[in-house]
């Protein structure tokens, strides 16, 4: 949950920074220029979108530690490390994926993620909030929710979809740039300052639709999740779980980067909730006790 935030921000920079050196490098005016042949540019709107996709995927750990300064238990310093360790390997085992990274970051809040190039190159850290502040049963379902994340390939469709998303980001916001600058700004050779303008504000318009579904989607997963820690875990702790962190539903103190890769994403209300990479708790409860 930490890691959709993560992910999407980092996704964002990295495709903005490829944007800037398509345009230093002329690959941009080259696009502009021969932008009707729409094949060629539907090619270098998805070797850039997915660029941009799978170097986020690939620097999602790093990302991620560095963000909430985690640090990864490589020898247990006492009981509760011990347990961490010992729970992940075993829900890890049980879903035939590889021993995730374990690691702790120090904030009050109760929360934890997961993320990883792949199901057998993974993190899975807790705050020292959530070890503190649930019991062992409610702990254990929410590394087992984690650990589902990393066992349904949640971070490579994520990717996939981004991918996909940036595409057609990169695709339209240069098709309708060279619209709009032969329309208002009346230049036909479709590379003038009114095209690169256009395009940069259109990559933000059409990027902010895009994330929407890609929000779409990571509320869907979280449902995914939520099943299959009941199943590792047992449905009876990931709804205590839940209904432990109703009680905790304040503003979410970790970075901006990871913050909707937490086990519960911020309450958002109007449009906002369109933006929301969480269900509402309440509705997480209810789809559990449905499956009983």
């Amino acid at each position: 949950m930490l890691r959709i935030a993560l992910f999407l921000g980092t996704n964002i920079a990295v495709l903005a920074l490829l944007s800037i050196i398509a345009r230093l490098t002329g690959l941009d005016l080259y696009a502009a220029r021969y932008g009707t042949n729409m094949g060629a540019l539907l090619i270098y709107s998805a070797i850039f979108g997915f660029a941009g996709s799978f170097i986020s995927l690939a620097m999602s750990k790093w990302i991620a530690k560095r963000s909430t300064g985690a640090r990864v238990i490589e020898q247990p310093r006492d009981s509760t490390e011990k347990w961490l360790v010992e729970t992940v390997r075993r829900q890890a085992q049980a879903s035939g994926i590889g021993m995730p990274e374990v690691a702790i970051f120090d904030t009050p809040e109760m929360n934890a993620f997961a993320t990883g190039m792949s199901k057998n190159n993974a993190l899975v850290a807790v705050s020292t909030g959530l070890l503190r502040g649930m019991s062992e049963h409610e702990a254990e379902a929410v590394l087992a929710h984690e650990v589902s994340h990393i066992a349904n390939g949640d971070m490579v469709t994520m990717t996939l979809l981004q991918g996909v998303l940036n595409t057609f980001v990169i695709f339209f916001s240069r098709v309708l740039g060279r619209i709009i600058d032969g329309a208002i700004f009346k230049n036909n050779r479709g590379n003038g300052i009114g095209y690169f303008v256009t395009v940069m504000v259109l990559q933000v318009v059409l990027g902010l639709l895009a994330s929407m579904i890609a929000m779409w989607f990571s509320r869907v997963r979280e449902f995914r999740a939520d099943a299959g820690a009941a199943r590792l875990a047992g449905s009876n702790k990931m709804v205590a779980a839940l209904r432990r962190l109703q009680v905790n539903t304040g503003e979410s103190v970790l970075p901006k980067d990871v913050a909707a890769f937490g086990i519960s994403g911020g309450m958002k209300q109007g449009f906002r909730k369109l933006f929301a990479s969480h269900p509402p708790l309440a509705e997480r409860i209810e789809a559990l006790q449905s499956q009983r």
